[in-house]
């Protein structure tokens, strides 16, 4: 095992804009150094002060300090994993996950000193996309299909423990239809115990469960598809009624046909954001805290904001990221991307 610790001051007014949002909503983008160059696609905000990062070549950093500094932590895998996803509960608790193989879920509760590995998945075909927590002992992640059979796991103690959930209870997968690791938000959850699954290539189509993942519905979307490359990027519910998914053609970052929609009714229908959509594909949707209905997406040309759920949306910046993240409550969260890149969102 490589060990290796990098402290890296944060530059903090680099490059740092506030521009006047609708409903009086102000973003301030604040550029720090991560002291990685790589691609940064898992992402947890915990805090205003404490947030975990993951991505390529095992890369895992760590600030508890609202952004001044960035820890590099070591890679608990010599093989320099691509950690897609990272699920923190504090500063010293959080889960990693790898896409491709060998597909591992590692977790730490001494602030990334010690990884444990608390699964590998012996399928040599499985592609882990994402994870998803209620609260710090239920969770779910999942795979694309394999075999024929969509592959989703649940863990009831932290992720200590996996188990599969029972093929035969999720819908099977059309004919080349997956998931996508561009941001570790295909999947999420809402309420107690509603969860929801983004899909594409064929078809768009957003699975729903209302008992932790055990069992699935389908629903059809408005979000492009048709092409391996397209379809439902991220998912993100205020409750278990209220969710908007964003997505898109990664392969068409300016594209804005069917690249966001909303739904009121727990996943059922869902209507397009046709009048005023994001600016370009968005890989990462997420809900703006000490808000009623305010969301960011972000994706390879900029991001944009909605301010009545997911229904009209606004540029707010060029700059590109693959994810972003808020806590629950506070006025905080970070946007993270390719070589490196993070910022610091403060929302005032």
């Amino acid at each position: 095992m490589k060990h290796f610790i990098l402290y890296s001051m944060a530059i903090m007014i680099v490059a740092c804009t506030s521009t006047k949002q609708p409903d009086d909503i102000h973003i301030r983008w604040q550029i720090q150094s991560s002291g990685t160059d790589a691609s940064l696609r898992g992402l947890c905000t915990v805090s205003d002060r404490v947030a975990w990062a993951s991505g390529s070549g095992g890369t895992i950093i760590r600030t508890t300090d609202g952004g001044n500094t960035w820890q590099g932590l070591s890679s608990p895998d010599e093989a320099a994993l691509d950690f897609r996803d990272i699920q923190a509960f504090d500063e010293n608790t959080a889960l990693i996950l790898s896409a491709g193989q060998p597909a591992r879920i590692y977790k730490t509760t001494d602030g990334g000193n010690v990884w444990t590995n608390t699964y590998t998945d012996p399928n040599t075909t499985s592609f882990y996309n994402a994870m998803a927590f209620w609260d710090e002992k239920n969770g779910i992640a999942t795979s694309d299909p394999v075999e024929g059979h969509f592959l989703l796991i649940q863990t009831t103690d932290g992720g200590n423990s996996w188990h599969r959930v029972p093929p035969e209870n999720i819908p099977e997968p059309l004919e080349g239809e997956a998931g996508f690791a561009s941001s570790g938000t295909c999947i999420a959850v809402g309420g107690e115990t509603h969860a929801y699954l983004g899909l594409g290539g064929p078809a768009a189509r957003l699975f729903h469960s209302t008992d932790r993942g055990w069992t699935w519905s389908a629903a059809s979307t408005p979000i492009f598809s048709g092409r391996p490359s397209a379809g439902i990027f991220s998912v993100a519910f205020l409750d278990s009624k209220n969710g908007v998914i964003v997505g898109g053609d990664y392969q068409d970052p300016d594209g804005t046909e069917g690249n966001a929609a909303y739904t009121t009714d727990a996943g059922r229908t869902w209507l397009p954001a046709d009048a005023s959509p994001p600016s370009g594909f968005r890989s990462c949707v997420a809900h703006l805290p000490e808000t009623a209905s305010a969301l960011l997406a972000v994706g390879p040309n900029g991001s944009d904001l909605s301010v009545d759920f997911g229904k009209t949306w606004t540029r707010l910046d060029t700059t590109g990221y693959h994810v972003a993240s808020f806590p629950k409550t506070g006025n905080t969260g970070w946007a993270a991307g390719g070589q490196g890149r993070i910022a610091k969102i403060i929302i005032e």
